[in-house]
């Protein structure tokens, strides 16, 4: 019986011959049928892998929190890239790069409590290395490997996080980051007002619907945690609970503080009053007079540039977007002054499309929170720097993955169609024969710098030519016949109208 299953399992799998079966079970007396069963499993495993012709058979998906993008995609983020691009160069930045990886000691201890977030690389050749989480950090190690002092600088690259991806959401572990950074000593407030009008102009721009631009201060959240009662050491891992409020209840995040940090309940329902407040310049003022945030120097000292800063942001026109909200934390350690962030309250061109195809289910499509995000850190630079010099700095980042889902589900939703190239002519032909007269005109269009195409085949049919140049949306065509020939002309078809010239 037992030699019987031995034989059926290596014919069926391997292929070998009765007789060598029998004889390897003979020699092995002790050999159960469970056993037989799990090495008949792990064969099957291996045939499944290995697919009937031999080749192994591929896992065909991108890794967990990545994406493809097709054509029609890149378009759209391109055109994002474009209005980015511009902003950034009409405020008078210039652009560098630096490696996808960086030491792992660069990006170590930076994060807060987001550093286990950092993919690291295996030793590479005695160098421990990690795949760089921002923009920003590699940017403070520029300047101070480099002594720059002053910068106006904008990056663009990829950036990684071993997060939990929400695909839906534009949340990756793979993503773009667009960064936008001052770096240097100037006058208080003059160039984190700048920051702030950049968004507001790229937002504006995007046009992807209604937006609140939030900020607040390191520098008064520490007050506030003073004067309420948190331990010093307890500051940073508190700050990371606030940071949470966006997408925890206060009671949530109060449970956390009391159960998970060892606040006292006490000093958390102090800090629940002030993190529930919201304004402009009026609350500044208020705060100012507040008989416990007054009596912190550093709370006082970061009320007055919110002051400072909401007095330029008028000069700006951009206060009417623009709201003073003691909740926001960003919980990364190394900010220093004046924080804030960009969130869409509705992205209103999207939201009424989903609508109609979604009814109740549309507002979650759109739901992407924070789609920018920076402020000030003084010290990071000083962190690199053998000797510890200080280079002020302040930037913003553009959350693009966010806005690219946004943007798409509105071309999704619009009925124009989006064009993935750039082709401003095909040329055709009307006859046989003409491949050469083709190819030479299509040259000249080409050398003359004018975006052509031409049809890889030695006689198309007309009507498929012009039905490729309805499907890609180019927008003339210049036809080529025996008579246009002879006349030394062009026949030039506008595709939209049908009109010939």
């Amino acid at each position: 019986m037992l030699g019987m299953i031995w034989v059926r399992a290596c014919s069926a799998l391997v292929g070998f011959r009765a007789p060598t079966c029998v004889r390897s079970l003979h020699s092995f007396p002790g050999i159960t049928v469970a056993q037989i069963d799990e090495e008949v499993a792990k064969l099957l495993e291996l045939k499944a892998q290995l697919g009937d012709d031999g080749k192994t058979q591929f896992v065909l998906k991108t890794p967990k929190g990545t994406r493809d993008y097709n054509p029609k995609q890149m378009a759209i983020r391109e055109k994002v890239f474009n209005t980015i691009i511009r902003c950034f160069k009409r405020h008078g930045a210039e652009t560098i790069d630096t490696p996808v990886f960086e030491l792992k000691e660069t990006l170590t201890g930076k994060y807060g409590e987001d550093s286990k977030l950092i993919y690291d690389l295996k030793d590479q050749g005695g160098e421990l290395l990690s795949l760089r989480y921002d923009l920003t950090v590699p940017f403070a190690r520029y300047l101070a490997m480099n002594k720059i002092t002053n910068i106006k600088r904008y990056h663009i690259a990829k950036v990684y996080r071993r997060d939990n991806p929400a695909m839906t959401r534009g949340r990756y572990r793979e993503f773009y980051q667009c960064d936008f950074d001052i770096a240097g000593q100037y006058d208080a407030m003059i160039p984190d007002a700048e920051c702030l009008k950049i968004v507001h102009e790229i937002l504006n721009e995007l046009d992807l619907g209604d937006f609140r631009i939030k900020v607040n201060d390191r520098r008064i959240l520490d007050g506030m945690f003073a004067v309420c009662g948190v331990p010093d050491d307890k500051f940073r891992t508190i700050c990371s609970t606030v940071d949470k409020l966006d997408k925890m209840s206060w009671e949530d995040v109060k449970k956390e503080m009391v159960n998970e940090k060892g606040l006292s309940e006490e000093a958390a329902d102090q800090i629940g009053e002030y993190v529930s407040m919201q304004g402009g310049m009026d609350l500044a003022e208020r705060l100012l007079q507040d008989h416990k945030m007054s009596q912190s120097k550093q709370a006082c000292a970061g009320l007055s540039d919110i002051k400072l800063l909401f007095k330029y942001l008028q000069l700006f026109h951009v206060t009417d977007k623009v709201v003073f909200d003691l909740s926001l934390a960003r919980g990364l350690d190394y900010y220093t002054g004046v924080i804030y962030e960009a969130v869409l309250t509705q992205a209103s061109a999207v939201s009424a499309a989903n609508e109609a195809q979604n009814g109740a289910n549309a507002e979650e499509s759109v739901s992407v929170g924070s789609v920018a995000g920076g402020g000030r850190y003084d010290g990071l630079v000083g962190m690199f720097d053998p000797k510890g010099r200080r280079v002020p700095c302040v930037g913003v980042s553009i959350g693009i993955e966010r806005i690219f889902s946004i943007m798409e589900q509105k071309a999704e939703a619009s009925p124009e169609k989006v064009r993935t190239t750039e082709v401003q002519i095909m040329v055709a032909s009307a006859q046989k024969n003409l491949l050469e007269e083709r190819l030479q005109l299509i040259s000249e269009l080409w050398n003359a710098g004018i975006k052509a195409e031409v049809m890889y085949k030695k006689n198309p049919k007309l009507l498929s030519q012009l039905q490729y140049c309805e499907e890609a949306g180019i927008p003339l065509v210049a036809i080529l016949g025996e008579q246009e020939l002879k006349d030394g002309v062009v026949k030039l078809r506008v595709v939209a109208t049908r009109e010939e010239v």
